[in-house]
């Protein structure tokens, strides 16, 4: 196993011709990819979020995980919004090529 961000830089190379040839936005995907990894890094069993905070709170891995839920599920309606109003998340980075 190993750290999610790691696949992402060493899938991207392979990933990124395919990318481009969809037409998809690259800054579109790079927020998706990011919003998608951090919620594996919040998902049981192998969240390493969730092994970082019960080091440091000394509580069961099981409350941890619940506890974090809700950001789970606000994170899986983002992806949801992402997906269906792709324009909601590139306004803000078509502001700034606009000027």
């Amino acid at each position: 196993m190993g750290r999610p961000d790691a696949y992402v830089v060493l899938t991207i190379a392979v990933l990124l011709p395919t990318l481009e040839a969809a037409k998809l936005d690259l800054i579109w995907v790079g927020i998706f990819i990011v919003l998608v990894v951090e919620m594996a890094q919040i998902t049981p069993p192998v969240g390493f979020n969730l092994f970082v905070l019960q080091n440091l709170t000394r509580k069961e891995i099981g409350w941890i995980a619940r506890k974090s839920m809700p950001l789970f599920w606000l994170m899986m309606f983002a992806v949801l919004v992402m997906y269906f109003v792709p324009e909601l998340i590139l306004w803000l980075p078509g502001q700034s090529a606009a000027g």
